[in-house]
């Protein structure tokens, strides 16, 4: 049978870790390519959640958006397999559970649309505008 080398873990560190919803985290997580090449790979987001406290099944969810699209991951806090977490920003939330962002973000995505067809339609209508103020002008 073969044996897995997990990598050691602090985990008192984990659990002084000081992440909350409203942060925006970097999460390296180790990749296995090959069967010794491990790389690292970056997920930078939004902390939606975090559930279970500081206990061993301790997990967080991260959301960012990629070309439009958002993607959500749920992270254990306890895995060997990522490697650190970087605070990059902290914001000042009023609740524990972010979930309404989703609903936020399709919103404000949704409002983007229809701002980039209004300027599309303008822009259409704009040559005809021009030319036509410039044949009363030459007139």
């Amino acid at each position: 049978m073969a044996t897995k080398i997990i990598s050691p873990l602090n985990t008192e560190e984990r659990r002084a870790l000081d992440i909350r919803p409203g942060d925006t985290v970097r999460v390296w997580q180790k990749i296995k390519e090959d069967k010794n090449k491990v790389r690292l790979q970056a997920f930078e987001g939004l902390i939606l959640a975090r559930k279970h406290g500081r206990e061993a099944g301790a997990t967080f969810t991260v959301r960012k958006v990629i070309g439009g699209i958002g993607v959500e991951r749920i992270f254990p806090l306890h895995s060997p397999m990522i490697d650190e977490i970087e605070i990059v920003r902290r914001a000042k939330v009023r609740r524990a559970k972010l979930y309404f962002i989703r609903e936020k973000a399709t919103k404000e995505i949704r409002h983007q649309m229809r701002r980039i067809m209004a300027v599309k339609d303008v822009k259409e209508e704009t040559p005809e505008v021009l030319s036509a103020s410039a044949v009363t002008a030459s007139e």
